[in-house]
């Protein structure tokens, strides 16, 4: 009997990996197939040979071909990844961009600006995923209306991991989804830089164009577990155009563009630019000062990616668990879908002329 290569592919396509959750295929996990009469010889590609699901995959491996042909002779050589390539792989392969999006101080609505973000790039075509890392406030559960909800549990080889809920076809993780609303989230250092890798390495993310990641105010643990875990592509800077708002801005967009961390500024969203008064649609009042927004994108020399009006429906929305960017047509929702927009642009102009971000090694 002649073993065909397209067909060992396929069954192979059946095995997980533990790590992502994707097949070992999409993941180029395996290389130099080979068929040699009954014998078929592969190599595996592992993060460690000292991997506690290495045994199991390779029974799985063997067991998808032999489904397909049960007579081969199934021979599965496991390699580690070099050094330098297991320093620069990212945990989220299948993730091709992840956004951080900061802000120098709470209240300026960093978490609209990241839910609306998301939906605004998932309605322009692109896989989009999101994860709410601010730990301490975690608001996004009640913005997507999905307060009470838990994570599903899923095991893959002896290993817990968890599978994202979906709010608007998009896959969402948070913290709010796993301690009780009113629990006071209490954590140090070690324990929140944990909570942010268990969110990539134990989390079941589907393959993304990009996963927005809502980090909280200022700068600390949090953000310095996410850039030691995982290369990110960019951040979004949100601010009002405030003065004091702008200054905070500045210190967390520093952190980024410190030569250790090395992180680009995709662009500047100035949150809250005017209010506009329902009834009067064309009337604009500059509450917080006007320019603040471009005056950050200046200094961090990148793009203003758009204003946001201080509407009182972008908060009654928020609180509905319906984000304004999926409501009806409004300037409001095209506000944000400016955003996206830009953000896509931005992000692939990064991508075209600058190096991949890597995973930085910061000592604390």
């Amino acid at each position: 009997m002649t073993f065909d290569k397209t067909q060992i592919v396929k069954a192979l396509t059946k095995v997980l990996d533990p790590n992502t959750g994707q097949d070992i295929i999409s993941m180029s996990m395996v290389r130099d197939l080979e068929v040699e009469g009954n014998n078929i010889n592969f190599t595996l590609e592992l993060p460690s040979l000292n991997s506690a699901y290495k045994s199991e995959l390779n029974f799985a491996c063997i067991g998808a071909v032999q489904a397909v042909y049960p007579d081969a002779n199934v021979n599965v050589h496991a390699v580690a990844r070099t050094a330098q390539s297991q320093q620069s792989t990212s945990p989220a392969p299948h993730i091709q961009n992840i956004i951080a999006v900061a802000s120098g101080k709470g209240g300026v609505g960093k978490s609209t600006v990241a839910v609306n973000l998301a939906l605004g790039l998932k309605q322009l075509g692109a896989r989009v995923g999101l994860m709410d890392a601010d730990l301490y406030g975690p608001s996004i559960p009640t913005m997507l209306g999905l307060q009470g909800q838990r994570p599903k549990i899923r095991e893959m080889y002896g290993q817990p991991k968890m599978t994202p809920l979906e709010a608007y076809g998009m896959p969402v993780i948070s913290i709010g989804f796993i301690v009780e609303p009113e629990q006071a989230v209490v954590l140090r250092g070690p324990r929140l830089s944990a909570i942010v890798k268990q969110f990539f390495h134990d989390c079941i993310w589907p393959p993304l164009d990009y996963l927005i990641v809502d980090l909280p105010p200022g700068t600390g643990d949090i953000q310095l577990s996410l850039v030691q875990t995982v290369p990110v592509t960019g951040a979004v800077m949100v601010t009002t155009p405030q003065e004091v708002a702008v200054i905070d801005a500045v210190k967390a967009m520093n952190m980024f563009l410190l030569p250790s961390v090395n992180v680009p500024i995709v662009g500047v969203v100035e949150n809250m630019s005017w209010f506009t008064p329902e009834e009067l649609p064309d009337n604009k009042y500059f509450i917080f000062g006007e320019g603040g927004g471009k005056r950050l994108a200046r200094l961090a020399q990148t793009v203003l990616l758009g204003q946001i009006p201080l509407v009182q429906g972008i908060r009654e929305a928020g609180d509905k668990g319906s984000p304004a960017v999926v409501g009806k047509e409004s300037p409001t929702s095209e506000a944000f879908m400016e955003v996206a927009r830009n953000v896509a642009r931005q992000v692939a102009l990064r991508n075209e002329t600058l190096a991949p971000t890597q995973i930085v090694n910061v000592q604390s």
